[in-house]
């Protein structure tokens, strides 16, 4: 029963059943075939004998009764020169049940008279006429008992059956030989293949090298080929990311510790009488609270994925001015220039720390961008609001993105916009967006600059 449920089994069966099927389009019109050739024969022996009759017309009873019997019919006439002739005779045993002219008989009438009398088993008597041989007459007409003509159609149908076994199963072993040949080995050495992969995907000895000599099959293999390569170069990247992950745990918990420390030396700052430190001081404070937030974010999740967004009421225009007021102090005067369009009284959904983080990421890659060219350039962030979202642009005038960060623009470590960058900014923007419900797209990036687009839903929240 398995054998039968196997690829090798079932096409064996199949062979072999549509070998059969062909065989019997082919017996039904052999048996045909066999029906007309003997009545012909049966008419040329008749031919033969009434020839010998009327070149000698003293033949007695006796042989013409062996003429007769030689030829296999019971009576012959001919016709020649318009004149109807009973040249042998003798007693017919039944009467005659049907006439058969083979003359201008179709292939449909043979094989249809030919089924017909396969399935009559009782012997009857019938008269049949053709064209005599050799032009030796207009007509020939003979009867005849069926008898003999269904025996030996029986027997020729057997051994035509027979022969149609034999080859059926010839056929069918050597199809079946060549079908595991061809197809079934390769698809088990590629199933094989798959098993032992499947094993140890981390393992890239394990990835299939394409070999076989079927175009499909070897198409079959090129791809898997290629899909056990991306997969086991998409799990060393998650084991890279997990041990990053763990790093980055251990960190945050020192680094808490270290900006705990400061975060109350930058208290006492607030208290200074000097312009500039009370100035300053706010700014230094919310960077350090900020820091401060991230590493317990990642220490309280403890996962590579970013938290849930905490979302509430927030005003855009002051996120944005600590941004760039942050990103100002790392510029020297002239090189970066920041501008803003903001209505000063949009008020969104968000979690203001990890919108920050977003406008931040992009402002900060438009600004090395920048200044890698030497060049002086400018960075603007501007927001509307439709009906449906908030949308937030961040454009910039520098050199655009190469080609290798736009094809892997947010996936880590390979959407590297600048040499030394990690890769990892616009993928944790790009996650931080999806977790508020939108999207980070990017709108354009050639040589006039770069501009990327966040989306927000409204979401129906009534503001007022």
């Amino acid at each position: 029963m398995r054998f039968l449920k196997s690829l090798s089994g079932r096409f064996l069966i199949l062979t072999i059943v549509f070998v059969m099927l062909a065989e019997v389009l082919i017996f039904v019109p052999s048996i045909a075939r066999f029906r007309e050739d003997y009545l012909m024969s049966r008419l040329e022996r008749s031919q033969i004998a009434s020839l010998a009759l009327l070149a000698n017309d003293d033949i007695s009873p006796e042989l013409q009764d062996e003429l007769l019997q030689n030829a296999g019919v019971f009576n012959v006439v001919l016709r020649r020169n318009d004149a109807r002739q009973l040249v042998l005779s003798s007693p017919i045993p039944s009467p005659i049940t049907a006439t058969y002219d083979l003359r201008n008989a179709s292939a449909i009438d043979l094989i249809r008279d030919a089924m017909t009398r396969l399935v009559t088993p009782e012997p009857q008597v019938i008269r049949v006429i053709g064209d005599p041989v050799r032009m030796a007459g207009l007509l020939i007409e003979v009867t005849l008992e069926t008898s003999e003509l269904r025996t030996a159609m029986i027997d020729y149908g057997l051994r035509i059956l027979l022969l149609s076994a034999v080859i059926s199963g010839v056929t069918a072993l050597l199809l079946f030989l060549a079908v595991r040949s061809l197809l079934v080995k390769p698809i088990k050495r590629v199933v094989g293949h798959m098993q032992s992969y499947a094993a140890a995907p981390e393992d890239a000895r394990r990835v299939i090298s394409p070999s076989a000599g079927v175009t499909e099959l070897r198409e079959a293999e090129e791809t898997l080929k290629l899909m056990q390569t991306q997969l086991t170069s998409a799990l060393k990247q998650k084991d890279r990311l997990a041990q990053l992950g763990g790093g980055v745990a251990k960190v945050s918990h020192d680094l808490r510790n270290i900006l705990t420390s400061a975060q109350l030396f930058t208290d006492r700052l607030e208290l200074s009488e000097d312009p500039t430190v009370k100035r300053m001081a706010p700014k230094l404070v919310n960077s350090i609270t900020r820091a401060v937030h991230l590493c317990e974010a990642t220490l309280a999740y403890g996962r590579a994925e970013e938290p849930a967004p905490a979302l509430s009421r927030v005003l855009l225009a002051d996120i944005v001015s600590d941004v760039i007021d942050s990103e100002r102090l790392s510029v020297g005067d002239g090189e970066v220039s920041f501008s803003e369009d903001i209505p000063a009284a949009l008020m969104i959904r968000a979690d203001a720390e990890q919108l920050y983080r977003v406008i931040s990421n992009l402002v900060r890659n438009a600004r090395q961008a920048i200044v890698t060219t030497g060049k002086q350039g400018e960075i603007n962030v501007a927001a509307t609001e439709t009906d449906d979202d908030w949308i937030i642009t961040i454009t910039d005038t520098g050199p655009g993105l190469p080609p290798k960060a736009r094809e892997h623009l947010f996936q880590p470590f390979q959407g590297r916009a600048a040499k030394g960058g990690s890769g990892l900014g616009l993928n944790i923007a790009a996650e931080l967006v999806r977790g508020h419900g939108g999207a980070l797209t990017l709108e354009r990036s050639d040589e006039t600059g770069t501009a990327f687009r966040i989306s927000l839903p409204r979401g129906g929240v009534e503001m007022g």
